[in-house]
Formats: C-alpha cells, sequence, structure tokens
C-alpha cells in the first residue's frame, strides 16, 4: 500500500470512521463478526472487513465495482480497502478482537511489490493503533501469478507478524495442495460445499473428519455462509473452530454497534490475546443432519 495511493483517496469523518473515493463510487467498510465456540456458548473472535461500493448514494454490489476497474489498477484499489478497514477497525471495533482482511495474490507478481505494500500496511496500522498480531489476512481464490509468487508472498505476510488464513476451502485437489504448502493458521471453509455435506450422515462424517485433522495439524477451522440454525448446530457438532453468517449476525457499515461486545476479556481462539465475549446462547443438544430439524 502506498500512502500517496491508500491514504490520499480516504475522506476521515467526525465520528473517526473513513470513507475512501475511487472514480464515481463511495467506499465503505463494514464487519462482520465471527463467533467461537466455548462450553457450550458463542463468543465473537473477530470480524471480517467487507467493502461496500456506492454509485451517488445508492450501494452498487461489490463485483459490479471490482468488474469495472481495470487490472492495471487492481493493486491501488486493494491498498485503499485495506486501509480503509484498518483504519476503520481502529475507529469502531473492540481493541482486543482480530481482523480478518482480505488479500488477492494475483496483484502481488513479486515480493518487491509485496514488502512495499506490507511496509505501507504497517504505517496505517500504527496509525489506527492496532497490533499486527490482530491482523489474519484471508488469501483469497484469485490465481497468482505463479505459485513461487503466491509462497513469497506468504513469506512475507508472515515475516510481518500477520497469521493467514486460506478462504473458500472445499476439498479439491487444488484447495488440498493450498493446505499442505501454504501452512495456513486458519481455513475458512467453502458455504456450499459445507451445506452439501451438512445434508447426510456420510457426508457430515467426511466433514467432520476434516475438521479434526486440521485441529490436530494447529489449524483453526471456520464455517462461514451459515443462514440456518440447524447449519450453527452441526457447526458446532462438527467441531468447528468458529462460525460466520446471517444466522449471528449480518454485517454492518461503519461505525457499527459491535462495541457492545465489549465485555471482560476472555481467551480468543484466534489470539493469544484476550477477546471480548458476546452474550452467551443457549446449550445445543445434539441435532439431526438436514434442513429439517425436529423442534
Amino acid at each position: 500500500m502506498s500512502r500517496s495511493i491508500g491514504l490520499a483517496h480516504i475522506i476521515r469523518h467526525d465520528d473517526g470512521t473513513s470513507t475512501g473515493v475511487w472514480g464515481i463510487y463511495t467506499l465503505q467498510s463494514a464487519f462482520q463478526p465471527i463467533f467461537a465456540f466455548k462450553e457450550g456458548k458463542l463468543s465473537v473472535a473477530a470480524f471480517e472487513g467487507l467493502i461496500r461500493p456506492f454509485r451517488d448514494g445508492e450501494p452498487q454490489s461489490p463485483a459490479a465495482f471490482f468488474g469495472t476497474c481495470p487490472a492495471a489498477d487492481r493493486l491501488h484499489i486493494e491498498a485503499l480497502t485495506r486501509t480503509l478497514h484498518l483504519l476503520n477497525a481502529g475507529a469502531c471495533l473492540p481493541q482486543e478482537a482480530s481482523i480478518f482482511i482480505n488479500f488477492d495474490p494475483s496483484v502481488f507478481t513479486d515480493r518487491g511489490i509485496a514488502d512495499k505494500a506490507l511496509r505501507d500496511m504497517r504505517l496505517v496500522l500504527h496509525e489506527a493503533g492496532i497490533d499486527p498480531r490482530r491482523i489474519v489476512c484471508e488469501v483469497t481464490e484469485q490465481k497468482s501469478a505463479s505459485q513461487e509468487a503466491l509462497y513469497d508472498f506468504v513469506e512475507a505476510l508472515r515475516a510481518n507478524g500477520f497469521r493467514i488464513a486460506v478462504d473458500d476451502y472445499g476439498a479439491d485437489e487444488s484447495d488440498i495442495h493450498r493446505i499442505k504448502e501454504l501452512k495456513p493458521d486458519i481455513v475458512k471453509f467453502d458455504a456450499q460445499w459445507i451445506t452439501h455435506l451438512m445434508e447426510s450422515g456420510a457426508g457430515f462424517a467426511l466433514l467432520t473428519a476434516m475438521v479434526n485433522g486440521f485441529e490436530t495439524q494447529g489449524i483453526h477451522t471456520v464455517f462461514e455462509g451459515l443462514e440456518e440454525g440447524w447449519q450453527l448446530e452441526l457447526a458446532e457438532k462438527a467441531g468447528a473452530s468458529m462460525v460466520q453468517g446471517y444466522v449471528l449476525a449480518r454485517p454492518e457499515l461503519a461505525p457499527t454497534s459491535f462495541r457492545v461486545f465489549v465485555q471482560p476479556p476472555a481467551e480468543s481462539t484466534v489470539s493469544a490475546a484476550a477477546s471480548p465475549t458476546a452474550p452467551a446462547t443457549r446449550s445445543r443438544p445434539a441435532r439431526v443432519f438436514g434442513r429439517k430439524v425436529a423442534p
């Protein structure tokens, strides 16, 4: 990230939050909580930063926004969105929570580009008052320039003290290879894939075995995109470390209301530092597979 690119496109507001401007678009940060299971209850362990574009005051889909951006601008836009999320996280999120930030590996074509971007990112972290150990770098599925470039990029992230998450894991051969080579701290399971596996006992057994396999390697797991209670219940039964989805909380534009989660700190699944806890949910008895869950 470059201060001339990232911060030059930032507008500061009196409430401490920031928005970004890129061409005809105004960009805002949204954050969605990620919850951890602990003793039959759920606590907030982290937040994921999500970009929300607006045109003439009307919301646009992120896909539509990124689809209009020339490839030559992607590195600068990535810098801007990271800057925006980090400044807003410092302004409106609980201070102990981890922060998931998306990285597109295809824009980091060599180690020099990655090193410069991460040097500038550290400056923004300092300005936002965020400990780098809170940052989880979510490596998306985008094709990188080469496998060597991807590994160098991930190595640079680790050298800066950040943790690594692999996104959209679905147990394809390419996904398994990614895990083996990148050795992430966290794996986020693809929402459609886990829902499909939860539909049958055999699929659920496979899902549980994969979660257990990751945990034995010291890799935490996130089930994302959960929209129904039965999915949440089976995620807990499968042993998932963390869960994310509309069934728990929708993304909120900054400034968020998520400071209500600030409580006496408890140990976080994704950080050695303390994490704020959310109000307890009910304990969950064992449930059956599939969509039709008995009341």
